[in-house]
């Protein structure tokens, strides 16, 4: 199959929500779109002004369950009708929405890709695809299927833009975690431990808004840490902060693969973090938390933040690691080679 592709993103998760699988969608439609191919995003109306600059798109009702008829059907009429080449699902509800497509063979010269972003106690559908893609080592080792291939989060460096939306203390250390405050996140486990390893003028600032903002604040109100732990709101130039940070912190439960780590890794900031999915392909194992325990992450933070400059110096090979693997360029490029490996010709990126 040699030149432009024709290719169907799915993306079944409510307009209401906005991360790292969101995000991956887009930058992926915006790559491929850059790159000549015919980009077409089957996803909730509410996401429309994202994609129309770059991509095709076709409102699909997600807010019905998987196994509504109505959604299957509508999926099913839209790939009917624009006949792609490539049928690629991010997530597991649309994978599964997708192996229903394949199960009745209504468009047999397409390939059925999907992409798993986080971890699930069963992923159903998967038998049904021709191939599957892991956003990490560990996600992928859990997966059964044929063809399994890895292919990392990247973003798309830009200038860094020094100013932000928000002031950046003038602190050292100055510590910075980032992401919506919900209880995944693990922020009031990293409140508990700077609780019992703060010292001097360390500031530790956690950017993001979400439903836990009222426990999260009440937490640094009972801990005593009012004046070194911060949570100044949303911050559109996460970089910008990163870029003047001693460290960055990951404290999450659970991560597919986190982007805040590759965010920080391109912007030469050293990352700590719980044993989530991807670090360990990353950071030095002194980085990363013995679990996700709130003693642990205490551990963590106080073995690594007494010297910023040796902190550094320990993730200089995780710094060119990142920037040789982890840009949209490079997931791009693993991307397109998947839907060769998958088409019976030849694909031309």
């Amino acid at each position: 199959m040699n030149g432009p592709l024709r290719i169907a993103l799915i993306l079944a998760t409510p307009g209401t929500t906005w991360g790292g699988m969101e995000t991956h969608t887009l930058d992926l439609a915006r790559s491929l779109a850059q790159r000549g191919h015919e980009v077409h995003v089957l996803a909730d109306a509410r996401y429309h002004d994202r994609f129309i600059p770059f991509a095709h798109f076709h409102p699909i009702p997600v807010h019905f369950s998987r196994r509504h008829p109505w959604l299957g059907l509508r999926l099913r009429r839209i790939l009917a009708r624009l006949q792609p080449d490539i049928c690629h699902a991010q997530g597991n509800k649309a994978i599964q929405l997708l192996a229903g497509v394949k199960r009745r063979q209504e468009n047999r010269e397409a390939c059925y890709v999907g992409t798993v972003h986080g971890t699930k106690s069963a992923h159903r559908g998967l038998e049904r695809l021709d191939g599957v893609i892991a956003v990490s080592d560990e996600l992928a080792a859990d997966l059964v299927h044929s063809r399994v291939r890895v292919i990392f989060n990247g973003i798309d460096p830009q200038p860094l833009q020094e100013e932000t939306g928000l002031p950046i203390p003038d602190a050292s250390p100055l510590v910075v975690a980032a992401g919506r405050l919900e209880p995944v996140k693990g922020f009031n486990r990293l409140i508990g431990a700077w609780s019992t390893v703060h010292s001097g003028s360390a500031q530790l600032v956690i950017l993001g808004e979400g439903r836990e903002r009222p426990r999260l604040e009440a937490l640094i109100l009972d801990s005593g840490q009012t004046g070194t732990i911060h949570l100044p709101g949303y911050e559109s130039n996460v970089a910008g902060w990163l870029a003047r940070a001693d460290a960055c912190v990951i404290s999450s439960e659970r991560e597919g693969f986190p982007y805040i780590m590759v965010e920080a890794l391109l912007n030469r900031c050293p990352v700590l973090a719980t044993p989530v999915s991807g670090v360990a392909h990353f950071l030095p194992g002194s980085c990363i938390a013995a679990s996700t325990a709130t003693g642990d992450l205490a551990s963590l933070l106080q073995k690594n933040l007494a010297n910023a400059s040796t902190l550094q110096r320990c993730q200089h090979a995780s710094f060119e690691l990142a920037r040789q693997t982890l840009t949209l360029e490079a997931m791009t490029d693993k991307t397109l080679a998947v839907y060769a490996e998958l088409t019976p010709q030849h694909v031309d990126e």
